[in-house]
């Protein structure tokens, strides 16, 4: 059973390590771009050896639609294809690194890790340099040849050059299309509500269900702690090991933080003692179990969609408060962004109940997690918004509206409880502005709209 538990552990951990790899890759330039210039290269090199073997068996017909220049014309033709496509490789690089400055300084810098995913941009860049590479790499492959040796032309190899060539400048008017429609503010905010609604529905097929039982927290003196071996946000955390170092050791695992908090190198991420009050943790198992703890929280400079749903949101409040910054004063950006914040917190709110703690074979409690809290994503949703905003009539009625629909969707009492205090302190603010009595009254109706809306109370 234990060798068993122990293979299903690393099987989860593989899966997890592939997961973040490639939400990790996901956002770089640089690997499908090196991936191509490797099968140009190979291209490059192999073709003009195919050209040369199968040359003299070809029919003039399909002769006839190969290249059909000399070498001096082969060789004109691959530098101005070469020439041409690092010219077009520095277009795109540039207009790449303008957009980015225009997303950072008109929505937030947190946005550029879901520009840099954007396909179209990764594969404009790998055609480009792909073709310059393979350009290169047949140009010395021609031979001119002398009075005992055929001049060498891989007519093959030229032709495909030609059909790159055309394939980059088709490549490059997609580019600029996408470029302009994706610096179009709502395209990003749509684009983080659709990551955000896949990370959601992913903790959703993992996520352990139902009310679980904790067992009672033990005397001070009994947990033990296991560090941060360096500072970052928790990317991630693997359960299944956790749950594999707490039954090889008879312990009992608490998470300290949630995924997406920031933690410090050499303070606590992980609390855990033994099961039986009255075992001994000896040294020698204590210098065994915390750096097996440690090594299942990932940690990273920067946060990542792949396992925080709380990450979109994030995203999204940075967008609206930037909105109603007075250097941009663009409340209506804000309005579009609290509705799609609005749509995120439903899902939350109709999430199923998250299990708080992980058992073993026995219906032992061995690891208790630390969720996210709708309570917090929801303040973490309203407070910006609600503070910078209150003295702007859309706004606010945004805000409300929001409020209403997300207490329709609610699912449980506390998350009822959470939406009520929002509309009281969002009430609060209303109060200390300078609003005239028409408005007042409007947001009356409208906060009372929104307490109606919790009213339903479905999971009854």
């Amino acid at each position: 059973m234990g060798e068993a538990r122990t293979q299903s552990a690393r099987r989860s951990s593989v899966r997890l390590w592939f997961a973040t790899t490639r939400e990790a890759a996901s956002a770089e330039l640089w690997p499908l771009p090196t991936l191509f210039i490797i099968i140009a290269v190979v291209l490059g090199i192999v073709l003009p050896f195919i050209d040369r073997a199968v040359d003299s068996s070809l029919s003039p017909v399909f002769k006839s639609v190969l290249f059909a220049g000399g070498p001096d014309s082969a060789r004109a033709v691959l530098s101005a294809v070469a020439g041409s496509l690092i010219t077009a490789t520095s277009l795109t690089f540039s207009l790449t690194v303008v957009a980015l400055q225009l997303a950072s300084s008109q929505a937030s810098p947190r946005v550029l890790r879901t520009f840099l995913k954007n396909r179209t941009v990764q594969w404009t860049l790998a055609v480009f340099v792909g073709t310059f590479a393979y350009a290169l790499t047949v140009l010395r492959t021609i031979e001119d040849g002398s009075v005992s040796v055929d001049p060498i032309v891989p007519r093959f190899a030229v032709t495909l050059a030609s059909l790159l060539t055309l394939a980059s400048v088709v490549m490059l008017v997609l580019f600029l299309a996408h470029l302009a429609r994706q610096l179009r503010i709502e395209i990003t905010i749509r684009q983080i509500f659709v990551e955000t609604s896949s990370t959601i529905t992913s903790v959703k097929s993992t996520m352990a269900e139902g009310y679980i039982k904790l067992p009672d927290w033990p005397p001070a003196s009994r947990i033990e702690l296991s560090l941060a071996t360096r500072s970052g946000f928790i990317r991630s955390i693997d359960r299944s090991r956790l749950l594999a170092v707490a039954i090889d050791y008879d312990l009992v695992v608490s998470e300290v933080e949630t995924i997406g908090n920031h933690v410090v190198s050499k303070t606590p991420v992980i609390r855990w003692w033994p099961r039986d009050p009255l075992e001994h943790v000896d040294d020698e198992a204590r210098e065994n179990i915390n750096p097996a703890l440690s090594q299942a929280i990932d940690l990273a400079f920067e946060r990542t969609a792949g396992q925080d749903i709380g990450f979109g949101i994030r995203q999204l409040v940075d967008i609206a408060a930037k909105a109603l910054s007075p250097g941009v004063n663009d409340p209506t950006t804000a309005v579009h962004t609290l509705g799609h914040l609005s749509a995120i917190l439903g899902s939350i709110a109709e999430l199923p109940i998250q299990s708080t703690g992980l058992t073993d074979d026995n219906d032992r409690v061995r690891v208790i997690i630390n969720p996210h809290s709708f309570t917090d994503l929801l303040d973490v949703a309203m407070t910006q918004p609600r503070r910078y905003g209150a003295s702007d009539p859309g706004v606010v009625e945004r805000l409300f509206r929001l409020l209403q629909e997300v207490g329709y969707r609610a699912q449980r009492p506390e998350q009822t409880e959470a939406v009520l205090q929002q509309i009281e302190r969002l009430e609060a603010s209303v109060a200390a502005e300078n609003y005239d009595y028409v408005e007042r009254e409007r947001f009356a109706k409208l906060a009372d709209a929104a307490r109606a809306a919790t009213s339903d109370h479905r999971w009854l």
